[in-house]
């Protein structure tokens, strides 16, 4: 049992037991952010109420992007397998929202009956009317991927006439709905096409306030030439700095994830190290999914206290009787002076209000009448969350991921290149000669062993001395040449034999071709005489 007791019996009567991370999380909404939110209407401004299986569900991945960027490609390659609904074809075909999900039986769940579902994190859609339910689907599968993630597939961002037709429903907003609630936004761009619509500036805004979840793939890259490449993603970077409008570079991955050849496989071990690094990235999320629903909660939470502070202030501006009109357009039009208020009084970093013109473009529609003057006790409960109760979760946490084993996605195309000889690496660097009898090294120890004997070897061997002024010929950094030399000396003596020096050399050479180190000397790489030693 994970659990936490607390000391301080003035600040509780009874000390708070929790089995899991998710259950505190759920407590702590529940008993001291919600309160703050129903008092001061948060919900109808930014974001409705979280429910159980907000807390409940598994890591799940948005993918956003204009038509034919590869998206639903995208999911069928990390799975393997088609799902139901889906449809791939170069002019817009996914025109709904897709969740894709594990379940026992394989089929589609229409989305009225997906948002009245307790058991599925969806419930809170059912505000963007029958026009977006329409467009909203559950396919559900057997899927060894789809055990630890789910995956929200999006209609494909429309450009130029098309995207002056209604969707019937504010796509934007329903992808900041899903971009609150997901472990991973990945914005899927084509080398062909990098213009960026009115459409799709605005969905990138909208996300604005995640960006530590998004990130760039630019697909169909074995499409276009090297040169073209380089440009195309200069390309892409410049376009993004304008719209993202952060110092920070965005991770951008390169590479054509579908299962077809290359058409210019000029890059393939570029596409390959990309691919694999993304894998890993969203290999991760299960097991940082509790650390981001606790680090979405405490940014919910500053949310909330913002607002309420900026509800509290409006409240205690408004007249009790006349004038009421009037004075809630000149309070709506100096919204700016009384966020600058409020970030000096209480201390409140600017970054932590929200958007000025959205927030005004809401308060045009409420009864300033009906909102609720500054209730400090709430307030103290939530500081008290995040003072206290946050650090205590933090610490059961770090518990579950030291007891629990350690949680992967698993299957699909995360399999493919784990084991093998298809695996990252097999047959390079330092794995090269992997699956030969003779030692590898043996094929330039000829060339080796002449140098060796121009170093005064004493006894067939040479001292340390005598090789480093060798091997700093190669210019590689002494701390890189100290790991060489930790592994070439292998019966740790502190000299070199003939086989020990054209060990050394072989794994400068594996260096300077770009390849990385070894952590240990593979078995393939032990010289023949020192095998027996080693065992």
């Amino acid at each position: 049992m994970f659990s936490w007791l607390s000391t301080d019996d003035c600040r509780r009567k009874d000390p708070e037991v929790f089995q899991t991370v998710s259950e505190g999380l759920k407590k702590l909404y529940k008993s001291k952010l919600l309160p703050l939110e129903e008092h001061y209407r948060f919900h109808k401004f930014h974001s409705p109420a979280l429910e159980d299986a907000d807390f409940d569900n598994k890591p799940m991945v948005l993918l956003v992007g204009q038509y034919s960027t590869g998206k639903t490609t995208f999911i069928r390659y990390l799975m393997e397998q088609d799902f139901p609904g889906m449809r791939i074809g170069p002019e817009p075909t996914t025109d709904s929202f897709i969740a894709v999900m594990q379940g026992d039986m394989e089929g589609i769940i229409p989305g009225n009956a997906l948002v009245v579902d307790p058991k599925k994190p969806f419930r809170k859609l059912n505000a963007f009317g029958n026009a977006f339910l329409n467009r909203f689907v559950c396919a559900q599968l057997r899927n060894p991927v789809l055990e630890s993630i789910s995956v929200i597939d999006t209609p494909g961002i429309l450009s130029g006439e098309k995207q002056r037709i209604s969707r019937g429903y504010d796509f934007a907003a329903v992808l900041e709905w899903f971009a609150e609630r997901v472990d991973r936004i990945v914005l899927l761009f084509d080398a062909h096409k990098l213009d960026i619509s009115d459409e799709f500036s605005e969905v990138i805004k909208a996300l604005k306030n995640h960006e530590d979840k998004m990130r760039v793939v630019l697909n169909k890259a074995d499409q276009i030439e090297t040169q073209q490449l380089m440009r195309v993603y200069g390309a892409l970077m410049w376009s993004l700095a304008k719209i993202v409008n952060t110092p920070e570079v965005i991770r951008v991955y390169i590479g054509s994830f579908w299962s077809h050849p290359l058409l210019i496989p000029d890059n393939q071990k570029l596409f390959e190290a990309e691919e694999q690094d993304l894998f890993r990235d969203i290999q991760s999320l299960p097991r940082n999914a509790a650390l981001r629903k606790l680090n979405d909660l405490i940014k919910r939470a500053r949310l909330a206290k913002v607002h309420a502070y900026i509800i509290s202030s409006l409240k205690k501006e408004m007249p009790a009787v006349f004038g009421k009109d009037n004075k809630k357009k000149e309070l709506v039009n100096n919204l700016a002076k009384i966020y600058g208020q409020i970030e000096r009084e209480h201390q409140i970093s600017p970054g932590d209000f929200p958007n000025l013109k959205r927030m005004q473009d809401q308060l045009q529609a409420q009864d300033f009448s009906k909102f609720q003057p500054l209730k400090s006790k709430l307030l103290e409960v939530v500081d008290d969350m995040l003072a206290h109760d946050i650090a205590q979760l933090m610490v059961l946490v770090h518990q579950e991921e030291t007891q629990q084993p350690v949680q992967m996605v698993k299957g699909g195309a995360f399999e493919g290149t784990l084991h093998g000889p298809f695996g990252r690496g097999y047959g390079e660097g330092a794995g090269e000669g992997i699956d030969d009898a003779e030692w590898v090294v043996a094929r330039d120890k000829p060339m080796y062993d002449e140098i060796f004997y121009t170093l005064s070897p004493v006894d067939g061997k040479i001292k340390g001395a005598n090789a480093k002024k060798e091997m700093v010929r190669s210019k590689l950094p002494n701390s890189v040449l100290g790991r060489i030399w930790k592994l070439a000396d292998i019966d740790r003596d502190g000299m070199l034999d003939d086989e020990e020096f054209a060990l050394a050399n072989h794994l400068i050479k594996v260096k300077l071709e770009g390849h990385e180190l070894p952590n240990e000397l593979p078995a393939h790489l032990l010289p023949p005489s020192k095998r027996k030693v080693a065992e």
